[in-house]
């Protein structure tokens, strides 16, 4: 199965873009300020069906059906996304992560999806059902597990002047730059050749 989430652009074009880790991924469904057009959990069975379409439902195949949320889970998710805004900015800028955000991510941290062999298959598997607060303690000790690593300097935006996607770079040598070469690679690409011919055909002068 390919990494990443399908998203759709505004003109309906659909791309796949890799966050390279959880807590980034949830960035991608809304939060405050600029971010609140995008916003998709709008109720605990929103957060049900986004779930297991991150990476916490892969490689362990999760259903909506395996979510138990509640109203107030869905409010602490969405608390800990609209920290985790700031916090990723912080770190894809080069600046260190405020005391304020390491605290919301220690507090939020407590509980986790716990996992365990399914004996069938012999394959990793998730005790469920997963409740809300097991999945607020999956994004916050993930967050933590980045930002308490030599992995926080590889958080990134995409370089494209006119996306908000950021991204951890998990390639070997650590020079990504687009948030999917899809989408704005595909774009710099293109108007780079386009410049080089334009720059081609223009007339020397004498």
């Amino acid at each position: 199965m390919a990494a990443g989430i399908l998203l759709t652009s505004p003109q309906g074009q659909r791309h796949r873009f890799d966050a390279g880790t959880l807590f980034l991924e949830i960035l991608l469904t809304g939060g405050p300020g600029p971010y609140e057009r995008y916003e998709i959990l709008h109720s605990p069975a929103d957060l049900a069906a986004w779930l297991p379409r991150s990476r916490l439902g892969a490689p362990v195949r999760l259903a909506p059906a395996h979510l138990r949320i509640s109203p107030m889970e869905l409010r602490e998710v969405k608390r800990l996304r609209d920290t985790l805004h700031p916090l990723a900015r912080d770190l894809a800028a080069g600046r260190p992560a405020r005391p304020e955000h390491l605290r919301a991510l220690n507090d939020a941290a407590g509980a986790a999806p716990r996992p365990r062999i399914d004996p069938a298959t012999r394959a990793r598997a998730w005790e469920l059902p997963i409740s809300g607060t097991q999945a607020l303690g999956a994004l916050a000790r993930d967050a933590i597990d980045v930002v308490a690593s030599p992995r926080a300097g590889r958080v990134r935006e995409c370089a494209a002047a006119d996306c908000l996607l950021l991204f951890l770079d998990t390639s070997r040598p650590g020079n990504r730059r687009w948030c999917s070469m899809e989408r704005c690679g595909n774009r710099h690409k293109v108007a780079a050749h386009r410049g080089r011919a334009r720059g081609a055909t223009r007339p020397s002068g004498p």
